[in-house]
């Protein structure tokens, strides 16, 4: 299939979206909003008050969807390599969380306290050879666990995007090494053709070091 034709299949089935289409309705950025949405309806995780870092965060659905839980307390901050549109009340930040300037703005907006919440979307620029993807797909996994083990508070929770494929089962274990209980989602806001799901760590079982290397 040519790229001019599979281009113009995937813009279709993109307008024809019933999700793209409610998120235009209900005035979500993307109709990855309803991801959130679905697994927020099982697992509960956002409350008022909350502090939340949200990566992977353009074009901010979900900084959209948590904000509306938020309450007049906590914040959320959302990280992401491309801009982001300003959102009411969410701090910012355009860049690469693993570079010295960006945590150290990040450090300085937390005032060294730590997270309630992690919520992870990140996921690679896909080139379609699996071979690159799925390692670069677990990359991201793991710099959220990392972060985790250095900003998150005692039983606190992630949310993140994984991919089933090589390295999944390593993660997994990874992630029940560090939280009491973690199960997968998978929204019915996903493709489903898309090999994409989400873990839900709850109780994590250390505080973060808030050794942020700035």
């Amino acid at each position: 299939m040519s790229r001019s034709l599979s281009s113009r299949n995937w813009l279709k089935r993109h307008i024809n979206d019933a999700y793209v289409q409610q998120a235009q309705k209900d005035g979500y950025r993307s109709r990855a909003a309803y991801k959130l949405l679905e697994i927020q309806a099982k697992d509960r995780l956002l409350r008022p008050g909350q502090r939340i870092i949200d990566l992977g965060a353009a074009p901010g659905s979900w900084c959209q969807v948590a904000s509306k839980s938020m309450g007049n307390n906590g914040y959320i901050v959302g990280l992401d390599l491309l801009p982001i549109d300003p959102i009411p009340g969410v701090h910012l930040l355009q860049g690469d969380f693993r570079e010295t300037a960006i945590l150290a703005e990040l450090s300085a907006y937390i005032e060294q306290k730590p997270v309630d919440l992690i919520l992870s979307d990140l996921a690679p620029n896909f080139t379609g050879i699996n071979a690159v993807d799925q390692p670069r797909a677990m990359y991201l996994c793991e710099l959220a666990l990392e972060l985790c083990q250095i900003v998150l508070k005692q039983n606190g929770a992630l949310i993140v995007k994984v991919f089933q494929g090589s390295g999944f089962a390593e993660y997994l274990k990874a992630l029940r090494e560090h939280f009491q209980r973690v199960v997968s989602r998978k929204p019915k806001a996903s493709r489903v053709e898309s090999s994409e799901f989400y873990l839900v760590a709850t109780g994590f079982k250390h505080a973060g070091s808030m050794e942020l290397k700035v």
